[in-house]
């Protein structure tokens, strides 16, 4: 029998309301009010998550983002700077306890992944696992998408979703990136390089290394198509039905307050103390 786990569909929203709904998802599981859920999500407006411990101030260009409306957050997770827009997002939250999860945070990764591979295929889209030939390959890029980690999902050869996970309170928080559409010039618009040549060639570099949904079809998915699918490919993935989770007015309180006290705090945002 198909072991069923919570779904919240929580639409589009802000980068701060957006951390503060996945950090209390954690917090919610360890409390007993929910039990082992996935969240789909979108951005509005579009955002730029920073990894926990990366250095903004030397990444990311402040005065782009500005212009082109972008909010910056600080996620729990660590890795590089993402640009969020034109994505399906997706988070995890599950106890290292459980069964099906592995207590390798490497394994755990290829288990919550499948999903995203039977995601890609309700889409009719060839994808595997990212296996790095050396995992000390290193990159001074500040853009996630310019290097596959471990059981990311390749379409092509070019990244196709990335993800970040982290541990607590004995529960994993597993979170990631599902392009539908990459504005390569807006990417690379937002982060500093030392010259334009040089911002020009990691432009064109990009292009060979990663790749969106609607890139590798050559078709238009719009959201809610690409949300119907990755939900079919969880459960199938997962061997999980999904459950629709509604959140209560309490919740949308907390989790507004969380947004506004934490995720838009500059402390949390621009502080590489953690």
């Amino acid at each position: 029998m198909e072991e069923t786990w919570g779904f919240i569909d929580s639409g589009h929203n802000s980068p701060a309301f957006n951390m503060a709904l996945d950090e209390l998802m954690l917090d919610w599981l360890d409390k007993g009010e929910i039990g082992p859920t996935i969240r789909f999500y979108g951005w509005s407006p579009a955002g730029i998550s920073i990894g926990r411990f990366q250095d903004a101030d030397k990444k990311i260009d402040f005065g782009q983002a500005s212009a082109y409306g972008a909010e910056i957050v600080r996620r729990q997770t660590g890795g590089r700077a993402v640009l969020h827009d034109q994505e399906l997002t997706y988070s995890v939250v599950v106890p290292e306890s459980h069964p099906a999860m592995p207590r390798s945070v490497k394994e755990a990764y290829s288990v919550i992944s499948k999903g995203l591979l039977e995601g890609y295929r309700e889409l009719g889209i060839s994808s595997e696992f990212a296996i790095p030939e050396s995992s000390m390959e290193k990159t001074d890029s500040a853009v996630c998408f310019d290097k596959s980690s471990w059981y990311e999902l390749l379409v092509d050869g070019k990244k196709a979703a990335g993800s970040a996970q982290m541990r607590k309170k004995g529960i994993i928080l597993q979170h990631g990136s599902i392009p539908i559409e990459i504005d390569s010039v807006k990417l690379f618009d937002l982060f500093s390089y030392p010259s334009l040549e040089i911002k020009h060639r990691a432009r064109e570099a990009f292009k060979e290394k990663a790749i969106s949904i609607n890139a590798a079809t050559g078709k238009s998915f719009v959201y809610d198509e690409v949300k119907a699918a990755f939900k079919k490919g969880f459960e199938k993935g997962l061997g999980i039905k999904l459950e629709p989770l509604a959140l209560s007015d309490a919740k949308l309180v907390e989790i507004n307050q969380l947004a506004e006290t934490k995720y838009k705090n500059l402390d949390w945002s621009y502080s590489t103390e953690k």
